[in-house]
């Protein structure tokens, strides 16, 4: 399985490579374009309906401002979708924040932090996860690689302090 990534800007590439990144540590394939969910809903149409055919099992929105991506998206798929908002405005990324978190009853959309990408990637890999237990296995060796880096650090600041 793979994951659908759709930005709403060029621009938000740089937010979202930590998602694409994160998916190719994990061996799970991406497919990535940008189309507006106000200046070409058709093409998100399109590109929800032929991602979804050709084996993808989430999808990950990114957008700014209004953020109406993630939402649009949903309502084309009755796959998990993921928001991303994006600080791309004067709001700081609130604005969007609230445009994805405040979906209608029905069409849901998990919703990340502002610029959250990476936590996007790795609730897509939790998703894909759950009918697949390589992938839950490289979850927890993940956590395992986590926790071992916060010993690392808390040995470190231990010595440095003399204790």
């Amino acid at each position: 399985m793979k994951v659908a990534i759709i930005m709403g800007s060029d621009s938000d590439l740089p937010v979202l490579e930590p998602a694409i990144a994160t998916l190719a540590e994990f061996g799970v394939g991406a497919e990535v374009t940008v189309a507006s969910a106000h200046r070409t809903p058709e093409k998100v149409r399109e590109f929800v309906a032929t991602a979804a055919a050709g084996g993808a099992g989430v999808f990950i929105a990114a957008a700014g401002a209004a953020a109406h991506l993630p939402g649009v998206v949903a309502s084309f798929t009755t796959l998990p979708v993921i928001g991303v908002p994006v600080n791309s405005t004067s709001l700081g990324g609130m604005d969007a924040l609230l445009s994805i978190a405040q979906m209608p009853p029905g069409i849901p959309v998990a919703t990340m932090a502002i610029n959250g990408a990476k936590n996007a990637a790795l609730f897509a890999v939790q998703v894909l996860a759950t009918a697949d237990p390589a992938l839950r296995e490289k979850l927890a060796e993940h956590r395992r690689a986590m926790a071992a880096e916060v010993e690392k650090k808390a040995a470190k600041i231990a010595a440095t302090l003399g204790r």
